[in-house]
């Protein structure tokens, strides 16, 4: 594939009732649509997967916008209850839907809780589920299936073979999995809850990365009306 020269990353706040937000920027030269992605409640936008999808995205036409919850921009350690999560990425939509372009919500782990849950109320074009938290680790009676399965919009799950928090397998007795479906499973062999892969894994790092980007640049080509 051919690369765009991409813009430097461009910092924008937001206002929510929950305190500030914060949107990174990453563009396309010619952008396509919009993907943005929230963070999990352990770690920010630094996350390894979260950086390889907004510096592997932009020259392919996607813009990736990284967004950082109020309670991350305040400094605190302990995200705050779901519901205050769910209100300020609904405060801040309408940022990420200035450009005029489809957005595809996304995140990580509790972002992807997040961005399941308001899909359908703010219109996403599709969803982008990285390392869904299935159940607690070791809780697979809590499960949070009705989450992903009611997010009511195509959706990717790319979950690491290893994640506690939900195997690949474990997806097998839910409804979907397959194109056309509730939703659509991408492994990324080895990988932890962070996507990190042990070193004796047959595979490296920046290998299971690509499976990553590659695989969620792929889903993105394609129309969310095709699937």
């Amino acid at each position: 594939m051919t690369s765009d020269t991409t813009a430097r990353p461009d910092q924008q706040t937001v206002e929510t009732p929950a305190g500030d937000a914060r949107i990174t920027w990453h563009p396309a030269k010619r952008p396509r649509r919009v993907l943005a992605l929230g963070h999990g409640a352990g770690g920010g936008i630094e996350a390894r997967d979260l950086r390889a999808l907004a510096a592997a995205l932009p020259p392919l036409g996607i813009t990736v916008a990284l967004v950082e919850q109020p309670w991350r921009v305040a400094g605190k350690k302990l995200a705050p209850a779901p519901k205050t999560l769910d209100a300020g990425w609904r405060a801040l939509w309408p940022a990420l839907e200035k450009p005029g372009l489809p957005v595809v919500a996304g995140g990580r782990s509790a972002g992807a809780r997040v961005a399941c849950r308001t899909a359908r109320e703010l219109g996403a074009h599709a969803v982008l589920a990285l390392s869904f938290p299935l159940h607690p680790p070791g809780r697979p009676e809590k499960s949070r299936a009705a989450e992903l399965l009611e997010a009511g919009v195509p959706t990717l799950v790319v979950q690491g073979g290893n994640d506690p928090f939900g195997r690949p397998d474990e997806y097998a007795g839910l409804p979907g999995g397959a194109p056309g479906s509730a939703y659509e499973l991408l492994e990324v062999p080895y990988g932890d809850h962070g996507f990190a892969v042990p070193k004796r894994a047959p595979l490296s790092q920046d290998e299971a990365l690509d499976i990553l980007t590659e695989g969620v640049a792929a889903w993105l080509a394609v129309p969310a009306t095709d699937r």
